[in-house]
């Protein structure tokens, strides 16, 4: 059966850095994307990353660009996404998601991913 899991977050002052991982199992590593969301109280959820985990192409939301990373480690079937340099309106419940359409490219748009981890919190805050 297909989980994802995500760790790694927690409280952080502004301008600190923060590393999310999302483990993945139940299925071959490869065939998929994995992308980040996150929803902050009263907002609608917003995609801000993916990978692809056949060729590691990635993609990134304009309000994080620049500050965070996303990489793969296919021998631990973990994905992770490395937020540099946070900013308070960065708070919210960061979630992973798992796209089984996607190969060699990846979308931050929620339509195509239909397997969702718990959601881990982030706050920053001084």
């Amino acid at each position: 059966q297909l989980q994802l899991v995500e760790s790694g977050g927690g409280l952080v002052q502004p301008g600190g850095s923060l590393r999310l991982s999302c483990a993945v199992s139940g299925f071959t590593f490869d065939d998929y994307a994995i992308g980040w969301f996150r929803q902050a109280p009263g907002k609608r959820r917003e995609g801000i990353s993916c990978i692809s985990m056949r060729a590691g192409s990635t993609n990134y939301a304009d309000s994080v660009k620049g500050r965070f990373t996303i990489h793969k480690d296919n021998t631990k079937g973990t994905v992770y996404l490395q937020m540099n340099t946070l900013k308070p309106e960065d708070t919210a419940v960061y979630y992973c998601a798992a796209d089984r359409t996607a190969m060699y490219y990846c979308s931050t748009s929620e339509t195509p991913y239909a397997y969702w981890g718990q959601g881990t919190q982030v706050t920053v805050s001084s």
